[in-house]
């Protein structure tokens, strides 16, 4: 069985759609944070993981600039599937 590939949106469409990105506590796993990304529609688009993004975008928990790399990263990392949603 293959995989299939993950295709993402184009980053202006990204930020047309997304309204907030809010770090929060996974309600099936304590002590493990993920990112919710949110719509300007107010529905939950998709989630991501807090440490996986934190080591794919480089960015260290001191970086002063922490939130605006991950939420480019995130932008440039947004699945085309959540405009079914």
């Amino acid at each position: 069985m293959s995989e299939e590939e993950v295709r993402f949106l184009p980053y202006a469409e990204a930020v047309r759609l997304v309204a907030a990105i809010q770090e929060e506590e996974d309600i099936d796993e304590p002590d493990h944070r993920i990112l919710t990304v949110y719509s300007k529609a107010e529905k939950e688009l998709c989630w991501y993981d807090f440490e996986e993004v934190l080591r794919d975008a480089g960015v260290k928990s001191s970086d002063p600039q922490a939130k605006e790399k991950v939420s480019e990263y995130i932008m440039h990392h947004l699945p085309d599937w959540v405009l079914d949603i």
